[in-house]
Formats: C-alpha cells, sequence, structure tokens
C-alpha cells in the first residue's frame, strides 16, 4: 500500500515538473504581444515628444508660415536672439572662403563664397526640414533652402545635384547635394547664405572655415551690434583674414566700446502690450527688471498698463 502510494507521488511529481517548461512558454506567448505592444506605445510617445520638441523650438516662434514660394522674405528682425550653434556641422571641409559676404560688384553678397569641386559632398550646417530644393536659371542655380530648429535658415546655391526633396527632415552632417557652377555663377563653388527671419546673417560670424568650427557653442544677435560684428569677422575670417580666437575676443570687446559710444546718445523704448510683464519686457528686449526700473523710475510693484511707453537703452 504505502509503495503505490509512493509511486502515485512519484507519478504526480514527475508531470508537474514537466509541465513547468510549457508554463513557462505559455507565460511567455501571453506575455509577447503585450510587450510589442509597450514597445510600438514607447515609440509612438518617443515620436511625440521629438516632434513636441522641434515645435517647441525657436524656429515656431519667429516664422508664421511654411512654403516654397520664395527663397527668403524678410521679417521683422528680434531686437536680440540666441542662436545654438552646437548641432552643427561645416558644409563643407573645403577650408578656402573666395568671397566675402557684403558688398561687392556694387552690390551686396548676401552670403560667402567657398571653394568646391564639382561632385564634392555639400552637407546640411544643421538639423531641420528642407523647405525648398529649386533651379534659379539667373541667381542660385540648383539650391537648396533649409530651416532649422535653432531658428536659422540656411542656403546652399551652384549646386550640380539634389540629394533631397522639399519637406524631408535632415539632420546635421546629411548630404543634401552635389558642389558645382550652376546658375549665376563663374567658377564652381558653395554659396552659403545664413539667414535670420529671411534677412542674410553674414555667415562669418558664426562659422570659421579655416578651421572647420563653428564661433562659438551660441551666437546672439543683436541689432545694435550686427554690423559691426559683420565688419570684424570678415577681417577674422573672411578673404585673406589672418585673425586668431585671441583676436577675436578683443574684436569682440571692440565692437561692444564701438556700439556703446554710437548709441549713447539714442533712447528707444517699448510700447506695453495687454499682458506682458516687466520681467517679459526685460527678455524681449535683452535687458533686465532693475534697469527697466532705473530708467523709468518705478518700481518692480508697479502695474503697467497696456499703451504704456518704457525706455529700455
Amino acid at each position: 500500500m504505502l509503495i503505490k502510494k509512493l509511486k502515485t507521488i512519484a507519478a504526480v511529481a514527475c508531470m508537474t515538473i514537466c509541465s513547468l517548461p510549457m508554463m513557462g512558454q505559455d507565460l511567455l506567448a501571453r506575455q509577447a504581444p503585450v510587450d510589442k505592444k509597450m514597445r510600438a506605445v514607447d515609440s509612438v510617445a518617443l515620436q511625440r515628444l521629438i516632434i513636441q520638441e522641434q515645435y517647441d523650438s525657436p524656429a515656431a516662434d519667429l516664422y508664421d508660415e511654411w512654403e516654397n514660394r520664395y527663397a527668403h522674405k524678410a521679417t521683422e528682425l528680434p531686437d536680440s536672439f540666441r542662436i545654438d550653434l552646437r548641432d552643427f556641422c561645416m558644409p563643407t571641409d573645403n577650408r578656402v572662403v573666395t568671397s566675402n559676404f557684403g558688398a561687392r560688384w556694387g552690390r551686396q553678397h548676401k552670403g560667402i563664397d567657398v571653394k568646391v569641386y564639382i561632385g564634392d559632398t555639400i552637407r546640411s550646417a544643421f538639423s531641420g526640414k528642407v523647405r525648398i530644393v529649386n533651379y534659379e536659371r539667373k541667381g542660385y542655380g540648383k539650391y537648396v533652402v533649409i530651416r532649422h530648429y535653432n531658428g536659422l535658415e540656411t542656403i546652399y546655391g551652384h549646386m550640380s545635384k539634389h540629394l533631397v526633396a522639399e519637406n524631408d527632415e535632415v539632420k546635421a552632417g546629411d548630404p543634401i547635394g552635389l558642389g558645382g557652377n550652376t546658375g549665376r555663377s563663374t567658377g564652381s563653388h558653395l554659396h552659403f547664405e545664413t539667414r535670420l527671419c529671411g534677412v542674410a546673417l553674414n555667415p562669418a560670424i558664426m562659422f570659421d572655415f579655416r578651421n572647420q568650427d563653428v564661433v562659438d557653442n551660441f551666437y546672439t544677435f543683436h541689432r545694435d551690434t550686427y554690423e559691426f560684428e559683420s565688419i570684424a569677422a570678415n577681417r577674422l575670417r573672411g578673404v585673406g583674414g589672418t585673425g586668431s580666437f585671441a583676436d577675436d575676443a578683443e574684436e569682440r570687446q571692440m565692437v561692444r566700446n564701438t556700439s556703446k559710444k554710437t548709441n549713447s546718445s539714442s533712447v528707444s523704448f517699448h510700447k506695453v502690450s495687454r499682458g506682458e510683464t516687466l520681467s517679459s519686457i526685460a527678455r524681449k528686449r535683452g535687458t533686465t527688471i532693475n534697469e527697466l526700473c532705473r530708467l523709468n523710475r518705478i518700481t518692480k510693484k508697479t502695474k503697467l498698463k497696456p499703451g504704456q511707453i518704457l525706455k529700455y537703452n
């Protein structure tokens, strides 16, 4: 009798042990669709986060429309704007600047020209979205316009071939075209423009082609110093420029000093809009709350009224 019971217990134990892997497989089989769904949810959430970050980028605040009818259309520039230059790639690895930004042959040259050869790879300077891929026989030739998340738009002209299409998302360093000599051009080169709100800024302020780097991690555009900075940048990093980073620091200080002298007798005003505060006005005008209070003989507790005029420098 005892032997019979022991045999029964052993048989049950054996069946239980044999069934454990099958139970584990069933559990895994049931869990697999759940894991797959969770991965899909995570992927969707990540994409939404990326899209939201892009919508929250400075470019979203600067531009009201997205279209491909024009290469650039100037709109109102902010008094100051901070541009993040950290996510960058030099558009070409060539170090030779052949023409500066500014007056040239009786007209304004809105970018800089960099020597490239036909077929050289041209890359996106920053991450962003391609707004225009087009051909302009008497101008840019084959060109691409990219709107970047840092607020800039860049234009790449005279290429021999396009490698992207309109509305493509690109990352910094992605190939967008090949060097060429199309359009109004007298030799193979890259015409490179950097624009803010459609207004051309001197690329030499931000890009140092000789050293294949950006000048700093950030560039803050100021209306009252920009022209001086552009002239200094041409001397340092343009055709025949011999400046160093040490010289650049000295030039920047000279620009600030010159700007202060130039604007010492001028006063700028801000008209208060509904909902604005001293803090928001200070940020917009590139100043401080204390400075606003000092110039206008008010306190931090003063209640602002729509239409009120404030000095801000």
